[in-house]
């Protein structure tokens, strides 16, 4: 059996190695906090030295989503991160590419907001991300990871679902995923891809290579109202087909649970442990925990629901993931919401004192 390389690392970290190890081609970004990490780590390993990825850090979000939606047009993998204000800023760049459909991946270590806000960890940024904060009819597919070894997982996963659909896909954190310590497990080195490669795998890459070979072109932009609503229509195929094919999700003893907690991220770490505090207590909690964000899991969630007496939802934020679980639900039993928010991050014990008081008490 091959030996595992254990490590110690921030989710930020984790990010940077992960990409290096997947065989990215290139990343773009600015300082912003906090997951300025990223960008500290990619330039500490210099895997321009030893893999070829290009590491630039551009004078703006605005610039670090253009170079992206340039380098993925041509078949690379190419990525940015950011942190909350930052992410807002690249959307235009975000829905150009979901509308050209090139195939790039984002990670957000949410802050609190709105605006500026605080460097402290929030979800506040749910919305931005699976409603599209950019213009138009679009979807972003959206992995949302609860520990540092997710975050290197889903650096991989992110490219290949990218690249399956050319689609935008963006890894949802926040800054006590991206901040935190923990042990993981690193992916083993890929080669990147030959231009050969790039090529057969990317037909419809905008190189300009080739004798006699016309250069793709790439662009969002369409006159005709008629071709652009059949583009559209095929846009929404596609979203069709990734919520048949791609929802993800985790569930810890839903099976003989009254009452079920939902949360993602960060939050779903603590609720974890609401949820054994509150089994101590004589309540029968489960844990029903989305990974991905879009396409969200409602079908999954209306399943495990069938038979419990209430949902609490449990956000860093006012409210926003819990408007999904309701229309999932569609009324058939209680739904409530416990959030925090200015990047407090919540006791444990709060959300137990929370479902106590919105459910059980109902």
């Amino acid at each position: 059996m091959q030996n595992k390389e254990v490590t110690l690392l921030k989710g930020n970290e984790a990010i940077a190695h992960a990409a290096v190890r997947c065989g990215c081609d290139a990343f773009f970004g600015y300082p912003i906090t906090p997951q300025t990490e990223i960008i500290e780590t990619l330039s500490m390993l210099k895997p321009w030295e030893t893999t070829g990825m290009v590491v630039l850090q551009a004078e703006s979000e605005v610039a670090s989503i253009n170079m992206v939606y340039g380098a993925a047009g041509a078949g690379k993998r190419a990525f940015t991160t950011s942190s909350s204000p930052g992410i807002a800023l690249m959307q235009e760049g975000i829905s150009y590419m979901a509308g050209a459909e090139v195939p790039g991946v984002f990670v957000n270590v949410m802050r609190g907001g709105p605006g500026l806000g605080t460097i402290q960890p929030s979800q506040g940024d749910y919305f931005q991300a699976t409603r599209g904060g950019g213009n138009g009819d679009y979807q972003v597919i959206v992995l949302a990871p609860s520990s540092v070894q997710e975050m290197a997982d889903f650096m991989e996963l992110a490219f290949t679902l990218a690249f399956r659909y050319r689609n935008p896909a963006m890894i949802l954190a926040d800054g006590i995923i991206g901040q935190m310590m923990e042990k993981v497990v690193l992916p083993p080195q890929k080669a990147r891809r030959t231009e050969k490669e790039i090529l057969e795998e990317c037909p419809w890459a905008s190189t300009g290579r080739g004798k006699g070979r016309e250069p793709n072109i790439i662009t969002s932009l369409e006159l005709s109202s008629e071709v652009m609503e059949k583009r559209n229509l095929h846009l929404q195929e596609k979203y069709k087909t990734i919520k048949e094919r791609e929802v993800r999700y985790e569930t810890l003893q839903c099976e003989d649970a009254e009452y079920v907690i939902v949360a993602f991220g960060s939050a779903a770490r603590i609720a974890e442990k609401s949820m054994e505090s509150a089994r101590k207590k004589g309540i029968k909690v489960g844990l029903f925990r989305p990974i991905t964000l879009w396409p969200f899991p409602s079908q999954q969630i209306a399943e495990v629901a069938k038979g419990k007496k209430g949902i609490l939802v449990a956000e860093v934020n006012a409210g926003q993931m819990v408007q999904d679980v309701r229309l999932a639900l569609d009324g058939s039993i209680p739904v409530e919401h416990f959030g925090r928010l200015g990047g407090i991050v919540p006791d444990p014990m709060e959300i137990v004192e929370a479902l106590q008081s919105k459910l059980l008490k109902k």
